[in-house]
Formats: structure tokens, sequence, C-alpha cells
């Protein structure tokens, strides 16, 4: 085919460019250069000088199936012969391989003679990083005219062999990432802790509804005292959604300083402000496809609230010091201690968030409410800070000191028993007579006694909080037995039958769950 170089140039250019996937690169350009020499197969290789081998990056041919000849293991005079850069110019052309050690090699690893071959030498700013060879089976195939072809897409084939390569260093990094991703989200869940203590007891109506609305897209508003476990419950709801697979951000609003809440959680663009040297992405651009926690909403100040609706009307954010909306796809599980209803009286709290906030909401009892779940509860946290302190055998708990513990009001809720359950290791640790956990920590708040006339603002207990007092008062005073002369049944004044119905309306426990030794 007769073409002037300029054209050749241009045509081939495009279509070495055109492709960042190797093998179908050099099949498309395989087949244009077919027309002005015999280039049967085109190999792109690399050679490592550690191991002495050839490798391939990738092959076109127009044999239907060419067998791969791949790693070649270099011969010390071959290996001498590369590492020494005895190629000479750009192109090199080899019409009888017995006259260099690589071609001889080559040949008779491919079993196929006899061969010869055109070595394009690939450099990027004086660094050769491969060659990319044409090879054709017969003799004294290849001339001078090939040569000069070849020479002129010498540029061409660097420039797209290194992109390429360095595309494969990209989406061999990115598959890691994602597989480091995926390891550490787990860790992450783990250590953050997903398992529901009390789920069948205390906490049943609470995961009932966490059931009904986490394979929603709807918004979550978690309530509930300080130490309830409020993150708990949003890493379930997020692991029981269709967002699983995504990003679980968490942010706790009342730790981020006034000033640099916007950045945080919507991010800000190169010189927004006095310090910004690069662009950052915040929190709702993290999360997206996935879900962000906001924990503490209460605490955000008016400012960030206004963008925050914009988020949930829109599902847009603006960085700071962008003009570019960015689109965000995300779930919002929102938790507070405080009574937002009470904020937007007092102008403190935007009453239009908190209607878009308060789609769902979940009030988690606290743990004065669900005593039944304290055994559970501390023998889970007995055996996690074992674990996280390296106390190999796990220490026992007397009923006497389970009793101290369910009469306690636990006003720091769950995070208070957890705190109480490592101080009693730590207090073990240091010698204990009989190796058991003693809770002399825990002292039971004072009970003023209530009027009778209790005032509107009294926190006045419901019938079935008396209910569940009482019975669990009463199965302590006969050592947990409820049937028998000395049980609580007869105590009570009410068949057994009866009782464990009532027990188990009211979440209490009774026969094996009540063991109160802890291995």
């Amino acid at each position: 085919m007769a073409i002037n170089d300029k054209e050749f140039f241009h045509i081939a250019s495009k279509r070495i460019c055109g492709n960042l996937d190797a093998k179908n690169m050099l099949s498309d350009i395989r087949k244009y250069l077919e027309n002005f020499m015999p280039a049967q197969t085109l190999d792109l290789n690399t050679y490592d000088p550690e191991n002495r081998t050839l490798s391939n990056i990738a092959s076109a041919s127009f044999y239907s199936e060419t067998p791969s000849y791949y790693p070649v293991k270099l011969s010390k005079e071959a290996a001498l012969f590369v590492e020494k850069g005895h190629y000479g110019p750009v192109v090199s052309m080899i019409n009888r391989s017995e006259m260099q050690p690589v071609a001889k090699q080559f040949e008779l690893k491919a079993k196929q003679s006899p061969l010869c071959f055109l070595l394009l030498h690939l450099k990027v700013a004086g660094k050769r990083f491969g060659e990319l060879v044409i090879s054709a089976q017969g003799r004294d195939l290849f001339c001078k005219e090939h040569v000069h072809l070849l020479e002129l897409l010498h540029d061409p084939f660097a420039i797209a062999i290194a992109n390429i390569l360095k595309h494969q260093e990209v989406l061999r990094l990115q598959k890691k990432l994602s597989d480091d991703y995926r390891y550490l989200a787990s860790e992450l869940r783990q250590i953050s802790g997903t398992e529901i203590i009390g789920e069948e007891y205390g906490l049943k109506p609470i995961m009932e509804r966490v059931r009904q609305v986490a394979p929603l897209n709807s918004h979550v508003l978690l309530l509930g005292e300080t130490g309830v476990g409020k993150e708990v419950i949003a890493n379930a709801i997020h692991y029981s959604s269709l967002r699983h697979s995504g990003p679980f951000i968490k942010v706790n609003c009342g730790a981020l300083p006034e000033n640099l809440v916007d950045s945080e959680l919507f991010g800000h663009e190169k010189g927004a402000y006095t310090g910004a040297g690069t662009a950052h992405r915040g929190r709702f651009e993290r999360a997206h496809g996935g879900t962000i926690f906001l924990d503490e909403i209460g605490d955000l100040p008016l400012s960030a609230q206004t963008r925050l609706l914009r988020v949930m009307q829109d599902k847009t954010i603006e960085r700071v010091g962008g003009r570019d909306p960015i689109k965000v796809d995300i779930r919002i599980i929102s938790a507070t201690h405080r009574d937002l209803q009470q904020m937007v009286l007092e102008k403190s709290f935007r009453e239009d968030l908190w209607f878009r906030l308060n789609v769902f909401p979940i009030t988690i009892p606290p743990l004065r409410h669900r005593k039944a779940d304290i055994p559970d509860l501390v023998k889970h946290f007995v055996q996690k800070k074992c674990q996280e302190m390296r106390i190999p055998v796990h220490p026992t708990i007397s009923s006497i000191q389970i009793k101290k513990l369910i009469e306690h009001d636990w006003p720091g809720n769950v995070r208070e028993l957890e705190n109480s359950v490592e101080r009693a290791l730590i207090d073990a640790l240091a010698g204990t007579p009989d190796g058991g956990l003693i809770f002399d920590g825990i002292v039971r708040p004072h009970r003023q006694s209530h009027p009778l006339c209790p005032s509107l603002e009294q926190d006045v207990l419901t019938l079935d909080e008396v209910m569940w007092n009482h019975i669990e008062n009463v199965l302590l005073l006969c050592n947990n037995r409820i049937n028998g002369p000395n049980g609580a049944a007869c105590r009570l004044g009410v068949n057994p039958s009866t009782l464990r119905h009532r027990m188990r309306k009211l979440g209490i426990t009774f026969g094996k769950r009540r063991e109160v030794t802890i291995n």
C-alpha cells in the first residue's frame, strides 16, 4: 500500500492511542501494519533483571489461537545482552535469529523455525520500560523501509504503552483498595459494636421497628438518653439495609468546631479560606451511596441546619467556596438526647428540619427500663473487655453482685454499665480473694418518696413499669423460683402459667436465662 509518512503516522497514531486495553490496541494496530509489513504477531514485553525473565503484557496475532511462551527465562548470555543495551538504534531488525541471543532463545522456546523480528525499544524521558516485538515466520522478511515506518511510531507507542501500564496499575490499586475497604468496614463494624444485647427482651419492640425501616430509604431519628446505645442501633439499620455495602460515615455534630462545621460536612474548594491549600471532600460526599449518621444533631448550628435542609430537599451539596452543586445519594440517620420539639419552640432548631428528620422516630429505652437485659449485657462486656485487656480466664459474678447491678438505676445507661465492668475487671486483676468480680462502686441512689399527688412535671412510671419492678423484686426475694409454696407465683397470688405469660409480655426473663453466673 503506497502511503506518505504523514498519513501513515496520523492513521497509526489514532489506532495506537485510541484504546487503554493493551490487547485490543495491539490487535487494532497489527491489522493496520500488516498492510505495510509482515506483522504476523505483536508482543509487548517487559524485562525483569532480578529474575532474568521476559514477561508479556499483551499479544495480538493473525492466528486464531497463539500458544503462550511467556515468561521466558533468559540465559546469562541473553540477559547480559539486554542489560548492557546492545540493541543499538530505536528499531532493531533481526532477519536471522541465530545472530542475536535473545531472538535465538525465543525461537527455541516458541518451537517455530525460522523466525525474524522487528524490535521497537520503548523509552520515555530516557528510561527504557519495554519492547514492542513484531515477528513473522520465515527468513529475511523485514527491510529498511519497515524499520523506517516503525521508527515513526516510537513516540505514539511509548506514550500509549506508558498510559496503559499506569491505567493497569490504577485498576490494580483500585481493586486492592476495594478489598481493603471491605476488610476495614468489617473490622470497624466489629469494633463499633453490631451485636444487639436484649433484642429478644428489653429491646424487642425497638428491633421490630429497626427491621421495619431498615430495607427502606427513609430517614430515621434515634431518641434516647446519653449512653443507651444509639450508635449500635444506627449500625443495625445501616448493615440491615440495601446500602450495607456502601460507606457508613459517622459524625458527632457536638464535637465539630463551629467555624469548621460547613467544611467538615460539605467540603471546601482550594482557596476557599485561609489555610485551604487543597480541595476537601466533606462527610456528605464521602457517604454517597451509603448512610451518614449524625449523632447529637441537636448541637448543629443554625447555619449548618439550613444547609442540611437543602441536602434533604434537593439531594445536592455545595462545597464551601464552590459554585457547582454536587449530587449525593445518602440516607440520614440522626440521633439526639435533647428535646428537639422544645428546641423548635425556643427557636434554636429549625422546625422544617425537625419535620424532615422526624420521618421515623425510634425511642431507645434507658437501661433502668430494661433491667432484664443486665445479665446478658454484663456477660457481653466481660467477654469484650477480657479480650481487650488480654485476660485469659474470665472471672465469675455471683448472684449477689448481679442483684446489686439490677438494683442500680444506671443514670449513665449501658455506657455506665460497660465502664463499671471494666473497673471491676481492673480491681480483679489487682487480686480479689475468690477471683470473682465485685461491684463495690455501684451505689443505689437514694429514692425520694413520691408525693400522693405528683405534679405533671414529675417522671411518673407506667403501669407496666410498676408491674415489671414489682415482679423483679419478688423474683429476687424468691431466688428466681416461680413454682412451689415459696415461689413468686404463690407470693403474688397468681397461677404460675399466668405469671409466666405476664413475664413474657413485660420482657422479664425466667428459667435458664436467669442464670447469673458468668464464665
